[in-house]
């Protein structure tokens, strides 16, 4: 045990510093993991003698990222990508692996061999897609929808392949009996999960959400307990933890659900990756060269090209297709579990799993710079697409969190607020972290989100950075300075109102870059809101507003002057020349 812990603390430690040179060089880091896996493993160091306990990790970040993964998705993305992605899933298979299966008896495989690898090869790592995705926070995409839905179809074809494979030792081979009671086991599962998310959950949700840590441990519980469940009923362990959270998915705590977990799944993911790395030797390597070489461009080219050919036919842009097509051209560690288990039959032997593994590793490096750098490469080939794409094309759909008016906080005066988003007909969120009052924002059928108003990534999905009107109710200064940097840093053209309790606050909140400070013995929520509706979102109609206020706070409570002799200590400045040049600035 001691020994395992210092090898998974050194190889995170390698890691680490692998990471920062290749971040350094602006490199995807995504490689760093990898190449610290060829580090760490039998290949170059051998740090770690039991691997076993990497896989564990990996594992677990695999079932963490697609748990999140469904959390974000709802009933209307299967209804909008269902039914291309079987198309170009079954159609890309087809294609891919007959090309495959050819090429690689040609090279010497036997038949047997050729049909593992040419399978191997059509099936596309759902966690390499998923996380490339999310790090792009580009699953609500068009073509991030249409890379889940093949990737979601691809392992039910490569769980059934692993049924197949499994029941090869007798000779029985994969019955109708065999699929039948798989088909009730997910039903039998599904249907439970669905009645109690759906009428045991909703009676205690308040409860759970009432503690962040209880919310933490019950989203874990949830999400590795149903996956483990699904996998031992004859799932994948994908399908298992997307599942869990797909039920999930319509509860108001689903957002700060995913926010809790997304530090612990890239570390897991990191893990995952790392543990790739080391799978790689490189005795056989010479013997292998060209079925490596030749397989590797069949995955990043001609998998690709088949993708995009489909999804032109079935309408959609050049630009859908080109993104869909290299997020999903790379091998998937399923192929590599269909190959071993081959292996263990004596179907095929090492050799195949080894050529498979270098396939894997080298097109999950090569697509993670294709998809790192895809809207480079789509600007310059652009003109040589026009080929696989309609005159009537379906593009791409913008995504749904562009709210142009965001609130934080419901309760004091945010009611105000709703109101004349409503008037202004834009499209609006609130943001609130008190169960109570999601409660109520739920029962007035407002567009809300639960979480935290100091989790970027929940900023980002409300859609802040694109933001015409930021208002925070919420009393907090911590909280109010936080959202006015980050507007700062990625909105500065929003319009900031925010609330404060005294005037030393709404001084420093000014000096910060709100356009209006709200004190509720000057002037309340309702009031402002008549200003918004009367004037409009501009952010140069608030100059005078902001003026007349920072004059009222200075005649009545000297606030500017502390705020000035506070700021000459501290910083060597006037807040009178801040306030001068914030000015200029609107």
């Amino acid at each position: 045990m001691e020994n395992t812990f210092y090898g998974i603390s050194l190889i995170i430690g390698i890691g680490a510093l692998v990471s920062l040179i290749m971040k350094s060089f602006r490199q995807p880091l995504m490689i760093g993991y990898i190449l610290t896996g060829v580090l760490v493993g039998p290949a170059v160091l051998q740090v770690l003698h039991s691997p076993d306990s990497l896989t564990v990790f990996g594992e677990l970040g695999i079932a963490l990222l697609l748990f999140i993964i469904g959390l974000g998705m709802n009933p209307r993305v299967v209804k909008e990508v269902g039914r291309p992605s079987v198309i170009v899933t079954v159609g890309q298979m087809l294609i891919t692996g007959s090309i495959s299966w050819l090429i690689m008896v040609a090279l010497g495989l036997s038949n047997t061999a050729a049909l593992f690898v040419s399978f191997g090869l059509t099936v596309n790592s759902t966690i390499v897609a998923l996380k490339l995705l999310s790090d792009k926070k580009e699953v609500s995409r068009l073509y991030g929808k249409l890379t889940v839905g093949a990737s979601l179809v691809e392992d039910i074809i490569a769980a059934i392949a692993l049924l197949l494979v499994a029941s090869a030792a007798g000779g029985e081979g994969l019955t109708v009996g065999s699929l039948f009671s798989l088909s009730v086991k997910g039903v039998l599962i599904g249907t439970a999960m669905y009645f109690v998310t759906r009428h045991m959950l909703t009676r205690v949700q308040k409860l759970i959400a009432s503690d962040q840590e209880l919310l933490f441990l019950f989203a874990m519980a949830w999400g590795l307990v149903s996956a483990a469940l699904l996998a031992k009923a004859g799932f994948s362990l994908e399908i298992g933890a997307l599942a869990a959270g797909v039920f999930l998915a319509h509860l108001p705590y689903a957002q700060e659900i995913a926010s809790r977990l997304r530090p612990l799944r890239d570390f897991f993911v990191i893990v995952f990756f790392i543990s790739l790395g080391t799978q790689l030797t490189f005795n056989q390597f010479g013997d292998l060269f060209w079925p490596i070489v030749i397989g590797s461009i069949l995955v990043v080219a001609l998998k690709p090209l088949v993708i995009m050919s489909i999804l032109g036919i079935l309408g959609y842009t050049k630009r859908t297709s080109f993104k869909t097509a290299i997020t999903l051209s790379q091998v998937s560690e399923f192929s590599i579990i269909l190959v071993v288990l081959g292996v263990q039959k004596g179907l095929i032997n090492q050799e195949v799993v080894v050529m498979l593994t270098f396939i894997a590793l080298i097109s999950i490096a090569t697509s993670t710079y294709l998809v790192t750098f895809g809207d480079q490469l789509y600007a310059k080939f652009e003109k040589y697409l026009d080929l696989f794409e309609r005159r009537k094309a379906q593009g791409e759909i913008v995504p749904e969190e562009r709210n142009e008016l965001v609130l934080f906080g419901y309760q004091r005066g945010g009611h105000e607020f709703v109101n004349l988003f409503k008037k202004l007909k834009k499209k609006y969120v609130v943001i609130d972290y008190d169960p109570e009052v999601v409660d109520i924002i739920e029962r007035r059928r407002i567009n809300y989100l639960y979480g935290d108003a100091t989790d970027i990534e929940l900023l980002e999905e409300a859609g802040v950075k694109h933001a015409k009107l930021v208002v925070s109710t919420i009393p907090d200064y911590d909280v109010n300075l936080f959202l006015l940097r980050f507007l700062a840093n990625n909105n500065h053209g929003a319009v900031a109102i925010v609330h404060a309790d005294d005037p030393m606050e709404a001084a420093r909140l000014y000096e910060a870059g709100a356009s209006y400070v709200v004190l509720p013995h000057y002037i309340g929520s309702e009031k402002v809101s008549a200003f918004i509706s009367k004037s409009g979102l501009a952010k140069k109609v608030f100059r005078k507003e902001r003026i007349k206020h920072l004059d009222y706070l200075e005649r009545h409570y000297g606030a500017l002057e502390k705020l000035n002799q506070i700021n000459e200590k501290k910083l060597g400045r006037t807040i009178v020349k801040s306030v001068a040049a914030l000015t200029t600035k609107i």
